[in-house]
């Protein structure tokens, strides 16, 4: 696919990895809808974007407000051919904390947003893109999830996180497989640390170690480098069914 041909849904599109995927793909001649719940930061976005950018105000664990806004998305845009899932929360914490047993709802509420949210948006956009007219190769679209490392060396304190995106990793080939029949691709990025809002306002010392631990280059990854990530794989139908590391050879240690 081409990246003028691109008409995405971008969840988390507001700040951080996802806004800069929005504007990798504006500079290219897509045109984007960013989905987000904060919505200062989300119109800000459409209009640090231009014309090519609209904002949704979404909730992506709320089923219907989805799928009416991603129907009203591809009526923005024109159409609908990508999607990719950006957004998610940390939900830190021990399981046997010191003020005792981590809260269940802790741990459900990191895999509904990170998890469910993103299974939500991805079927949504399936049952959407399985009616467009197919390109090359058939196909009609591409839905790009986004895990983590912690998928698979999750730290003390990461239960909730890494569950939540060892599932993401988890639902990537039986998803992929499943789609296969009506031309939509799946695939799953799995980043190390990166620079994003959250590492904001970090200790300097902190940050200091953090870029120390990888191993190749030693600094935290560039949003713009998770973007070109996003763009290879559009353009690649080749890549279908897998995670993609980006990391720096980072592998996490215990805590």
């Amino acid at each position: 696919m081409q990246l003028d041909q691109v008409k995405a849904v971008v969840t988390g599109g507001a700040s951080g990895l996802g806004f800069a995927v929005a504007q990798h793909l504006v500079a290219h001649g897509a045109q984007v809808a960013l989905l987000d719940v904060n919505d200062d930061k989300g119109h800000a976005a459409a209009q640090q974007l231009g014309a090519a950018a609209r904002y949704f105000r979404t909730d992506v664990t709320n089923e219907d407000g989805v799928a009416a806004t991603l129907k009203d998305a591809q009526a923005a845009l024109g159409g609908l051919n990508v999607v990719v899932n950006c957004a998610g929360i940390l939900g830190a914490g021990r399981v046997l904390g010191k003020e005792g047993p981590m809260p269940l709802a802790t741990f459900a509420t990191t895999v509904m947003v990170n998890l469910v949210g993103s299974f939500n948006v991805a079927k949504a956009a399936a049952a959407l893109m399985q009616h467009n007219a197919p390109g090359e190769d058939g196909e009609r679209g591409v839905i790009i999830n986004t895990a983590s490392i912690a998928a698979f060396e999750g730290q003390i304190g990461q239960a909730a996180y890494s569950a939540s995106k060892g599932g993401v990793v988890g639902m990537t080939l039986p998803m992929a497989r499943e789609f296969a029949r009506i031309g939509v691709r799946v695939m799953t990025i799995a980043p190390g640390v990166f620079h994003t809002p959250m590492v904001d306002g970090m200790p300097e010392q902190v940050y200091a170690s953090l870029c120390a631990q990888v191993p190749y280059p030693s600094r935290l990854g560039k949003p713009e480098e998770y973007a070109d990530t996003v763009a290879f794989i559009l353009q690649n139908r080749y890549l279908n069914g897998e995670t993609i590391r980006i990391d720096g050879a980072i592998r996490l240690a215990p805590k």
